[in-house]
């Protein structure tokens, strides 16, 4: 096992995220986490069968394990998905000193802890992120959910897991678009708290993106380190944590208009180029941190438009977003690189006027 980083995270409970490489087979990381379980629920998506299998195996000596195959991406997040998982544990008796395992990407982590806080009112819950997005975001901090016919993340718990493992090993298999989304909310983390993400992404984009590098450790370490840090402030999203939504209010309007199809992180680059025009806009961002959106991200291969006749359908979906505040908006924009504040908009005029912006 190669070294490795502990980040340690107070947040719904005290738990850390371990990030290094090779750490699932032949280590005690994963068993270390499982102390006194006897059964254990692998949710994993159907892409990573041989990994939940070569898992299955390694713990089979002192556990008996399961596995629960879910379908990719945020199909996964469904209540017949979720229903699917209750009848294993059922059927299994699962009580409260088992555990269920997350594999997967965002959506799966999303499911697979949201399973966990409603079984039996909660069991214990390990999360092993497999795509960039997993690693640097959706894994940490406790936020579990599913989705409904009306929006995404409408129905889910604040849940912390009892430990989060980030083999970036696991990401070198990752298609080539998959890992450059994911890329998206690591380039948040730089506008939000620390440039220097930023500028390693500018210097060398092709190293950063390269999942063998050291860079792309250090980057996936920053933003694990600045979302434990705002996490373990505010769990339940009652202040501090909703910087962490920067670009999203809009992301997932797209997402939802785009029936699940896009990738979260192509969507949120959207999302934060808009952002952006609304702090020019309201919070006076300079010009120049406005347009380094924009570069960063064309940088990545992601995109910075969106059609401009899809305005009304986005502009409702973001009306019924877990954000809003009876009849108002909220949106994060930046008063300078680094500064987030929340920002509530009366007037969707503005709105409208910062996304002619990106309207393409």
């Amino acid at each position: 096992m190669s070294d490795v980083t502990t980040i340690p995270v107070s947040a719904g409970g005290e738990y850390n995220v371990t990030v290094g490489r090779d750490l699932l087979l032949g280590t005690d990381v994963l068993t270390d986490s499982l102390s006194g379980v006897k059964q254990v629920l692998i949710v994993h998506q159907a892409s990573l069968a041989i990994v939940a299998a070569e898992l299955r195996d390694e713990l089979a000596g002192e556990f008996t394990v399961l596995l629960a195959e879910v379908p990719d991406a945020e199909a996964a997040k469904r209540v017949e998905v979720a229903a699917f998982c209750w009848q294993i544990l059922g059927q299994a008796d699962f009580t409260r000193t088992d555990a269920i395992i997350g594999l997967g990407g965002g959506a799966v982590t999303d499911l697979a802890g949201f399973v966990a806080a409603t079984w039996l009112r909660g069991v214990r819950f390990i999360s092993i992120p497999t795509t960039v997005l997993g690693m640097v975001d959706a894994a940490v901090g406790g936020k579990t959910g599913i989705n409904t016919n009306e929006g995404k993340n409408l129905v889910g718990a604040f849940y912390a897991p009892a430990s989060v493992i980030c083999d970036v090993a696991l990401v070198e298999s990752l298609p080539r678009n998959e890992l450059l989304a994911g890329m998206a909310e690591v380039v948040k983390y730089g506008f939000i708290a620390d440039s220097e993400i930023l500028d390693l992404i500018e210097a060398d984009v092709t190293v950063a993106t390269d999942p063998t590098s050291d860079v792309f450790r250090v980057l996936v370490e920053k933003s694990v380190g600045i979302k434990a840090r705002v996490v373990s402030e505010d769990f339940r999203e009652s202040s501090l944590r909703e910087i962490l939504n920067y670009g999203h209010t809009l992301g997932h309007a797209i997402e939802h208009a785009e029936r699940y199809q896009w990738r979260h992180g192509a969507a949120i680059s959207i999302g934060m180029v808009f952002a952006a025009e609304l702090s020019r806009l309201t919070s006076n961002l300079d010009d120049a941190t406005v347009d380094r959106h924009r570069t960063v991200l064309e940088l990545l291969g992601l995109p910075i438009t969106y059609s401009a006749g899809r305005w009304e359908t986005l502009l409702a979906t973001m009306r019924r977003d877990k954000k809003a505040r009876g009849s108002l908006l909220r949106f994060v924009v930046l008063e300078s690189l680094g500064r987030p504040k929340t920002l509530e908009v009366p007037d969707t005029s503005l709105l409208f006027a910062a996304y002619q912006e990106i309207a393409g």
